[in-house]
């Protein structure tokens, strides 16, 4: 019995011993609970040793964060607070600076958690609790100020801005959608796979004559057209009840005899012929009257383009392959548009939009399910009828087509 008694043993202890030696080849043993690269954090990591260097020079530092450093303590200033983690007995807690500088190289150049986390020596699985968490800080920390959805006197304000820019009157804004190109997600089929051959997500936006975003809607599976997700959204359906608080119908400017018009948003072919929406006249051999209108709506629509090209030359992940969960990208999208407001009115050093007493109480536009598109009613017909003869009349410019 002593003799079954040892040869048992001697085979467990084998088989240890072998299953040791496997798990040492493999790497898979852990000797520590921090690895050594990730303990010279604060003598190595780049946001201890880069960046105290970068900030000598405001040209580099904003190259590299694409924002100046004036820029980053102000949104460290607004967002600090949230981000901020408590330290324990353990462990030191990464500084609310450096989390927003984790988050905001991700959002510069689209580079991987891995590739991130390797430069700032954090784990992977920091960088990815950290972009998440502080995204979703710069959103709730700047959208009041940045991008509050607008009220009578804003869409007024727009409609100024774009008759003195662009030569369109009574236009509250330009409409037009992106894709975000994204790792198609698990199990999801053909729902994000886009007309391009890619998957992607779709921001919607409406932009005023400055470039700014007013309204955004983000999340639009990927296989739907532009006129599908705007039915879909809250702004679509805002538009089509009445309930945006666009100013009231006035004439257009020099043309009172036309009657009171409504006011608009310019679109592409893309999108619907709505009261409220302007879209070109389809076709290539067009008389000389649609073809003018179809130059001044192009003209005022190229703000929307531009500014989509602004922001994604500003943040570069918007030229990368996103590999996040959808919900993660719809939020790290949500923040590149207000930081893009947030940086243009630090530019102009303009001040954020504060609401009045009496505008305290606007609500944000709500989600809404699916909705039927139809198609183009008579009065959206007779109201582009009334631009198209007003540019080509009293409200004609020099430069745009005269044959």
């Amino acid at each position: 019995m002593a003799d079954v008694d040892r040869v048992f043993i001697e085979k467990v202890t084998a088989l240890y011993l072998l299953w040791r030696a496997e798990q040492r080849r493999r790497g898979q043993r852990h000797r520590t609970w921090v690895h050594q690269t990730l303990r010279r954090r604060s003598q190595f990591g780049e946001f201890h040793h880069l960046l105290q260097e970068l900030r000598l020079d405001d040209g580099r530092f904003q190259r590299y964060f694409r924002l100046s450093r004036a820029q980053f303590d102000a949104l460290l200033s607004r967002v600090g607070a949230r981000i901020t983690l408590q330290d324990t007995n353990y462990r030191r807690s990464i500084t609310a600076a450096e989390r927003l500088s984790i988050c905001l190289r991700f959002l510069a150049t689209g580079d991987s958690f891995r590739t991130i986390a390797s430069s700032y020596r954090v784990g992977v699985s920091t960088v990815c609790q950290i972009v998440p968490q502080v995204v979703t800080a710069i959103w709730d920390c700047l959208v009041e100020d940045y991008m509050a959805v607008p009220t009578t006197g804003d869409w007024r304000s727009i409609a100024e801005g774009f008759q003195e820019r662009w030569n369109f009157p009574l236009c509250c804004g330009a409409v037009d959608g992106k894709h975000v190109v994204m790792k198609a997600p698990p199990n999801s089929g053909s729902q994000f796979h886009n007309y391009k051959g890619t998957f992607s997500i779709v921001l919607l936006a409406v932009v005023d004559a400055k470039y700014r975003f007013r309204v955004i809607d983000v999340g639009g599976y990927g296989r739907t057209s532009d006129g599908g997700i705007l039915a879909n959204s809250a702004f679509g359906q805002a538009l089509r009840t009445g309930t945006l608080h666009l100013p009231p119908d006035q004439p257009l400017p020099g043309a009172d005899e036309r009657g009171p018009q409504p006011h608009v948003f310019v679109a592409d072919e893309a999108f619907p012929l709505r009261r409220n929406l302007m879209r070109p006249f389809p076709g290539r051999t067009l008389p000389l009257e649609r073809r003018v209108f179809n130059y001044r709506l192009s003209r005022a629509r190229l703000v929307v383009e531009n500014a989509f090209g602004i922001l994604s030359s500003q943040w570069r992940m918007y030229r990368r392959l996103i590999e996040v969960h959808p919900e993660v990208a719809e939020n790290c999208v949500k923040a590149t548009c207000v930081l893009h407001n947030f940086m243009r009115c630090s530019e102009r050093r303009e001040a954020p939009a504060v609401r009045g007493a009496g505008q305290a109480g606007e609500e944000p536009l709500p989600g809404l399910g699916r909705v039927a598109a139809n198609f183009s009613s008579r009065e959206a017909v007779r109201v582009r009828d009334v631009f198209m003869a007003h540019f080509s009349a009293e409200g004609a410019v020099a430069w745009q087509p005269t044959e």
